[in-house]
């Protein structure tokens, strides 16, 4: 929405975007032609796949690609479609906390290999990190996520407020999120919730909101949220240990851009980009105590946040800025389209985003 999608209706094309506007509480801009899905949760997902279904049959009527980012829409494809790209995520049936009763694991994980592989065969492929190259036996362009990043660095860091942006759930460290929290309250400082959040976690976030230990905003358009966050003394990003070589956090990225310091679980990929960079403080997982040090150590050390932002914004303009990939995004899926850009543009792309 706010990289591919937004760079592609300022380059003149049109959009239909499938995705579960109501349930994720979601009003799409204006430019873009929405179909509504209901949203895939757990193991109850036939309902949501059997919408998607026939949402991908009206949507793709008259576009010409089609963009998928969600493995399960792959089974959902129509017959009768227009050029396909999947647009490769980390997070897959495998890891996201999605294993039906009837399926076990090991079998599950045996059949995503097959459907990547057939995927491969009969679509296009875009990977969102070099890491996913090892999954597919051809090369496929690299996507990575990127912010829209300021040519200068915003304020340094404040001293009253933390800020986490993103969807939040258990996976996410949700628990965490909340013990940091109420350990900061008595020190003034208040933590800023930006995101949706699982149904599962929703009633602890809104028993936290009563008791006054943080604002949950909900979901907020990426760049509002962005604007909301600068000033943060950290942005905080705690998920839980994941298999695999789990992928870097957008919402890393988005900190930098903003010139925030960064307190992250140590995911690999976080890990040597915040120790290479020094743009923030990696702490253990499931440890709140230690994110609250961290905070504290940034608030009692303003020249040393401050410092810490500008390293992280550098880093983001230079690596990490969308605007300077998403020419040759665009040019691709142009290409793949059949379609040269000339004057107006006529191009629909359909992107079909499903949530698990």
């Amino acid at each position: 929405m706010h990289r591919q999608i937004r760079a592609l209706l300022d380059a003149g094309h049109e959009i239909t975007y499938v995705a579960p506007f109501t349930d994720c509480n979601v009003t799409p801009d204006p430019p873009i032609r929405a179909i509504d899905v209901p949203r895939a949760i757990g193991n109850r997902r036939g309902r949501s796949l059997k919408a998607a279904r026939k949402a991908l049959a009206r949507g793709v009527e008259g576009a010409d690609l089609l963009i998928v980012h969600d493995l399960e829409l792959l089974f959902r494809l129509p017959g009768r479609r227009p050029a396909t790209v999947w647009d490769v995520r980390a997070a897959d049936v495998r890891d996201a906390g999605y294993s039906p009763a009837w399926h076990p694991r090991r079998a599950l994980s045996a059949l995503v290999r097959r459907v990547e592989a057939r995927a491969e065969r009969d679509l296009r492929l875009i990977l969102s990190e070099e890491s996913l190259r090892e999954r597919f036996d051809r090369p496929h362009p690299v996507v990575p996520d990127a912010a829209y990043v300021p040519a200068l660095p915003p304020a340094p860091p404040g001293r009253n407020r933390v800020v986490h942006i993103g969807h939040l759930s258990e996976a996410g460290g949700v628990d965490e999120l909340i013990g940091v929290a109420r350990a900061l309250l008595p020190y003034g400082i208040r933590l800023d919730l930006i995101g949706s959040a699982d149904a599962r976690v929703r009633p602890m976030l809104r028993d936290a909101q009563r008791q006054g230990l943080l604002d949950w905003y909900g979901h907020v358009p990426n760049r509002h949220a962005l604007r909301m966050a600068e000033g943060a003394i950290a942005g905080l990003s705690l998920p839980r240990r994941a298999p695999g070589r789990p992928p870097l956090p957008a919402k890393v990225i988005d900190y930098m851009s903003r010139g925030i310091p960064v307190v992250t679980t140590p995911l690999p990929a976080v890990t040597a980009l915040v120790e290479r960079t020094g743009c923030g403080t990696v702490v253990p997982y499931g440890d709140a105590d230690a994110a609250v040090r961290a905070v504290l150590a940034l608030r009692d050390d303003p020249a040393g946040a401050a410092e810490m932002g500008v390293r992280g914004h550098a880093e983001a303009l230079a690596h990490h800025n969308w605007p300077d990939k998403a020419g040759e995004f665009i040019g691709m899926l142009e290409e793949w389209a059949g379609k040269t850009v000339t004057s107006r543009l006529e191009i629909g792309v359909l992107e079909a985003w499903h949530v698990i």
